[in-house]
Formats: structure tokens, sequence, C-alpha cells
């Protein structure tokens, strides 16, 4: 398996093709997975179950509708995108639910680390926290897309973004709570560097537990 990180901001249609040629290769044999770490400029993505009257704000930043799961959502500086490019049948993880929840997993313990505790929450995907005030807000979204049995797409984490910028959509179609960020939480954060190492710990050691 490959491990990719980068360091600069990737364009979004370029990381597109990417992912598709290397599913593409996964699925044929002929390339490895790859868990790739990736950072955009300001955009708004929607999934396959987005709903045009969440998009509050088209001329904010670009808008771009794809396949993975999901509804609208906000990438851009200082959040953390990670997409994997996993074989779900060679790791005997022919189950959809059971995969988000392994993601959601590496997730909880990558933010462990910051001494944040991540939750699930019933009926939605992605994890949360609580902030000091009680209220529970979201600080890593999930979306996939499977092609036979080959994962794409994945997790978006907010480290140290602008949260201003969600207010051109609502989340993840979720209006009664909010988003939050390390950041926010009080979490002194400029770079990609810990949580980068500490994603990885932590889906090594998810992922061999299976």
């Amino acid at each position: 398996m490959e491990w990719r990180i980068d360091t600069g901001f990737v364009d979004y249609q370029e990381s597109l093709k990417l992912m598709q040629e290397r599913v593409t290769q996964i699925i044929f044999g002929t390339g490895d997975e790859l868990i790739w770490m990736l950072q955009y400029q300001s955009l708004y993505t929607g999934g396959s179950s987005a709903d045009t009257s969440e998009l509050l704000n088209q001329s904010t930043f670009p808008v771009f509708h794809v396949g993975r799961g999901g509804r609208y959502t906000y990438h851009g500086p200082g959040q953390r995108v990670v997409y994997l490019m996993l074989d779900l049948k060679k790791r005997d993880l022919c189950d959809l639910r059971r995969y988000i929840s392994l993601l959601e997993e590496v997730v909880i313990r990558a933010l462990s680390k910051f001494g944040v505790m991540g939750i699930r929450k019933e009926k939605y995907i992605g994890v949360w926290v609580e902030t000091k005030d009680g209220l529970q807000k979201k600080i890593a979204a999930i979306g996939v897309r499977i092609s036979k049995w080959v994962s794409y797409h994945g997790i978006a984490i907010n480290l140290y973004p602008s949260l201003e910028h969600y207010c051109g959509i609502v989340p993840c179609g979720v209006k009664e709570f909010g988003v939050t960020s390390l950041k926010e939480m009080g979490i002194g954060v400029s770079d990609f560097g810990d949580f980068d190492r500490y994603f990885q710990e932590a889906f090594q050691s998810v992922f061999v537990e299976i």
C-alpha cells in the first residue's frame, strides 16, 4: 500500500482524475492501494444525495458535483482531506456500513492524540465532538464511493479552516448541528504534521484489528 502526502494545494478536478485512474488500476491488479492526504483551495462539493436548496450561496466558491455519497460539504485551507483507495474485497470488507464505521474509528483515535474525544452520532455519518457549552458539532465528514468493491473519496477533517465558509451550504444536509475544528476547540495546530502521523498510526491499528 502507498501513502502519499501533498504539502501544497491540489487541483480538485485533477485529484478526481487521479483517484479514478488508481481505482481502475487496483480493480485490474496493476496498481497498489493508495491513501492520499491533501488540501484544497476553497470549494464546495455535492455528493449523490445533494439537494440544491442546501447550496445557499453559489457565487462564493466553485461548486463541484461528484459521485461520492453524501450531500454538500466544504473543502479549503486548514482542512485535511484523506482519500482512501482500498481493495475492500481483498480486505474482507464488503460491507459499506462497517467500512464507514472503521473510518470513523480511525478519526476518533487520531483526535484522541490531541486530547479530543470524538464521538459517533446515531443516524449520522462522520465524527462529532462535544463543545465546552455542551453542543455537539461535526469535526470530520465522510463520503465514499465504491467501484467493484474498491473504495475512493474518503474523509475531511477540520484542523484550522475558516469555519465561516460553511455558511454557503447546509453542511451534509444537517441544519440543527454546527461544525467545528481543532482550532475552535482551543487546540494549537497550524500545520498537518502531527495529525498526519496520528492518522497513519490510527489507520494501521484499526485496520490490523479487523
